[in-house]
């Protein structure tokens, strides 16, 4: 079994073990506007587009809830979302009809496997906090992005900065809560992280089947965007985190935690 296909049943696992009610509120915060699943700095960049006439896509959209607020808040004629666990694309689609938005789609596969009936289809494709670390070849994951967008189409990733991973979270044997700022894991990590406690911010913990994910250095982001034609044109990066994992500790600390990039298909 791949690393890809066993992240699908741990995934899957999660959701049949999430938190009473994760989710099921969706619909309504929806219904409140203004790109209400975005911190204020995504909301601005956000704003700042316009995606009147667009059909945009999200690669990695778990339960739809970012897809579906940047469609019906920026406009967006179409959106498209793509996760690798069907059960939790089950209630992006629910969301969607209680929402009463009908121009979503929500598509069950591989990112890597995604077929070429949508090669050239998308405006804009956006990624979000937590989504590329699924992938070890960030230049396989941004080659099927390429294909993905149209010639001069967008893409955005919001998402943890890579410093962040040289930090230990509080659960680990390396926390120091007296120094914040040490550093315990290598910048330049090439063995995958593996987990076995569950999906937290769904089920919280529980003995579950393997998780599997990866670091990448930003150099890893940039080199694997500008080798199949996607020219980076902005890159802000702030000291507060956006994973929602108790790691906002260290926000405010002179710490790179989370950026947002934008670049476009040449």
């Amino acid at each position: 079994m791949s690393y890809i296909e066993a992240n699908k049943a741990a995934w899957e696992e999660a959701f049949s073990n999430r938190k009473s009610n994760w989710g099921d509120d969706n619909h309504l915060r929806l219904k409140k506007g203004n790109f209400e699943f975005f911190d204020s700095d995504m909301k601005n960049e956000l704003l700042n587009m316009d995606f009147r006439g667009k059909t945009v896509a999200q690669f990695c959209c778990n339960n739809g809830r970012e897809l579906l607020s940047l469609v019906l808040d920026g406009g967006a004629e179409y959106g498209f979302g793509f996760d690798i666990a069907e059960n939790i694309l089950g209630q992006a689609r629910e969301t969607a009809q209680k929402a009463g938005v009908k121009n979503c789609e929500f598509i069950n596969c591989n990112i890597l496997e995604i077929p070429e009936s949508y090669y050239g289809k998308f405006d804009f494709i956006f990624f979000t906090i937590g989504a590329i670390c699924w992938f070890e070849d960030l230049t396989a994951l941004f080659e099927k992005a390429g294909k993905c967008l149209k010639h001069g189409g967008t893409l955005m990733i919001n998402d943890g900065h890579p410093l962040s991973n040289m930090l230990a979270m509080p659960s680990e044997q390396d926390f120091d809560p007296t120094n914040l700022t040490r550093f315990v894991h290598s910048y330049f990590r090439k063995e995958p992280w593996i987990g076995n406690s569950g999906m937290g911010y769904i089920s919280g913990e529980y003995k579950s089947k393997t998780f599997t994910d990866f670091s990448h250095t930003m150099s890893d982001i940039i080199n694997g965007l500008a080798l199949n034609g996607i020219k980076m044109v902005k890159l802000n990066e702030y000291d507060y985190e956006i994973g929602n994992i108790g790691a906002d500790i260290y926000d405010k600390k002179g710490i790179p935690l989370s950026y947002i990039l934008i670049a476009v298909k040449n």
